[in-house]
């Protein structure tokens, strides 16, 4: 596939100035390291972080434009607002992702391609945090490239209200409304925002005009609860519900002319629904959290001649409980209970067990400025696969010899089971599967804005679908396998960002990326080379003006 290159303008109302540059390292909190809340400079490992400003900012529509923006990350979207799209982590693609949403997975488990990110808009969004390499020492399976955790805002003190709508082009529209109201002792917070566009055409043959084409829209109604009772000033309790409810036009592929058909019409309905209760304790041993959480994911294809149903759901009850030594460590442990159920068209479940730990320590004046080492261990037993223990290392050092200068090194396994759908599909299913197992590093410098990282993972038995032929060359079906051997993803990433002639802000990254298979042949779909580029000009009172464009490389489009 050819280089791409976009770019996009816009301009923004401003109630403040230079939202983007003010955030600071030690101002950001995140939890998706530790699962505890940190300091992002307290982290060892290689996070990014877009906050609430920075996607109002900018002006965001979705997850996945939002952090399309980040190094390391490659998106394949088969159209416009809402269509699929398949996002690649340092070379890893979306099943290897975990997604979270307010600690609640969102990796649908009867699907193949993990959490539906397109579905996700960005408007009731605080903070979304991608950390980088396998974290299957903090999360259990499916972190094998990482996370992706999304936290979303919270109750404001007093009675708010807020309304909105907003028109776009291809017959867009945008309707929200939230009502909350918080005090000492309780809060609540219920938000409705619907989203609908006509869009274009998902597929379009090469040098076709895509106004003769029929239009592929989309519709997204999401509705948000969230409540919270302090019981005393050491014992609350939190509950939310969220529904996410969509519909996508798509184009059917059309096995006649072996080719999808841009002016056919394939509908894909989804309903998905994440509720959570969370009892936080804090005492002067430790900080405990008991929860229960459930996902439950529906599918719906409507066609005439072969419609399907998925149905898929993760039941989920743990505890962890944060304790800390010394000025500036401490030890996460827990354990938690999860059943994976796909009760669609294959009916299976499978459960999982676990305990894990993490050991956190931060020396002050050590080799004259900070260093932080934070160790973990997660042992995974499986009701249908092997058990397994996977586990992550880190360091960080801030030297004090020159100022804003960072080194970071993090080595991580991970442990990625396949779906129902891999072992027990009529048609590709496979039950003999192996899980996939990984192990990765990087290594990063940052000199103040300035941050180099260095990547590399291997991947043993990796999942593929491999197609049979006959002796004629014609394709009679296939099946998924285990890959013998291992494939390797490694590469850097360069990213910076800097404030010039005070009113200009501007942000850069580059990512290089080699994604080989056991024969050292490349992985499909990858970009090798991607470069990003943002600048944002305050010069005009309570104006922002901001321009983005990307340089997409070559994808090899069949490995």
């Amino acid at each position: 596939m050819k280089p791409t290159i976009t770019y996009s303008l816009i301009s923004t109302l401003l109630l403040t100035n230079m939202l983007i540059a003010e955030e600071k390292l030690d101002d950001i909190v995140i939890t998706s390291a530790t699962k505890t809340s940190q300091s992002l400079s307290n982290v060892t490992a290689n996070v990014d972080v877009i906050t609430a400003q920075e996607l109002e900012e900018r002006h965001y529509q979705s997850v996945t434009e939002a952090i399309h923006s980040l190094s390391g990350i490659d998106l394949n979207s088969n159209g416009g607002l809402g269509q699929t799209s398949q996002l690649y982590l340092r070379g890893f693609d979306n099943n290897k992702v975990l997604v979270l949403i307010d600690g609640i997975r969102y990796n649908d488990v009867s699907s193949l391609s993990g959490a539906s990110l397109a579905d996700l808009m960005v408007s009731d969004i605080q903070q979304i945090e991608v950390v980088k390499g396998p974290q299957s020492g903090i999360w259990g399976a499916d972190a094998s490239a990482g996370v992706i955790s999304i936290t979303t805002k919270h109750a404001k003190e007093g009675v708010a209200l807020s309304a909105s709508q907003e028109f776009g082009s291809f017959e867009s529209a945008k309707t929200e409304a939230m009502l909350s109201y918080k005090n000492d002792r309780f809060y609540l917070k219920a938000s409705h925002k619907h989203t609908s566009t006509n869009g274009f055409s998902a597929y379009a043959p090469r040098g076709e005009d895509l106004d003769s084409l029929e239009d592929d829209g989309y519709t997204n109604d999401t509705t948000t609860l969230k409540a919270g009772f302090t019981i005393t000033p050491t014992n609350k309790i939190d509950v939310s519900h969220t529904i996410i409810d969509a519909e996508t036009e798509a184009d059917p592929y059309d096995s006649t002319l072996y080719a999808f058909n841009p002016n056919g019409r394939y509908n894909v309905e989804s309903k998905t629904t994440l509720s959570h209760i969370n009892y936080h304790h804090v005492d002067s041993f430790n900080e405990l959290n008991l929860f229960a959480k459930k996902s439950t994911f529906k599918r719906y294809y409507p066609d005439d001649a072969f419609s399907q149903h998925f149905k898929g759901e993760v039941n989920e009850y743990g505890l962890t409980s944060k304790v800390p030594y010394g000025k500036e460590h401490f030890i996460v442990w827990g354990g938690d209970y999860k059943q994976f159920s796909d009760q669609g068209t294959i009916d299976r479940d499978y459960d999982n067990k676990a305990l894990f730990i993490t050991n956190h320590n931060a020396f002050d004046g050590f080799l004259g400025g900070k260093t932080i080492i934070t160790e973990s261990l997660r042992h995974d037993q499986y009701s249908d696969f092997d058990n397994t223990l996977t586990g992550k290392i880190g360091l960080k050092h801030t030297t004090g010899y020159i100022k804003g200068l960072t080194g970071a090194i993090n080595y991580g396994t991970a442990y990625n089971v396949p779906t129902h759908y891999h072992l027990y599909d009529a048609f590709s299913g496979n039950p003999n599967l192996n899980p996939e197992n990984t192990q990765g590093y990087d290594v990063s410098l940052a000199y103040y804005n300035l941050k180099v990282s260095y990547f590399n993972n291997t991947i043993d038995d990796m999942i593929e679908y491999e197609s049979n032929y006959d002796a004629n060359g014609n394709w009679i079906g296939g099946n998924f396998q285990n890959v013998t051997g291992e494939s390797t993803l490694k590469g850097f990433e360069v990213s910076y960002q800097k404030e010039l002639f005070e009113d200009l802000l501007i942000s850069a990254n580059y990512t290089k990326l080699s994604a080989k298979d056991q024969e050292g042949k490349p992985l499909a779909r990858r970009a090798n080379n991607q470069v990003k580029l943002g600048l944002d000009y305050y010069g005009i009172d309570r104006l922002h003006v901001g321009l983005q464009g990307q340089y997409i490389g070559e994808r090899f489009d069949r490995a």
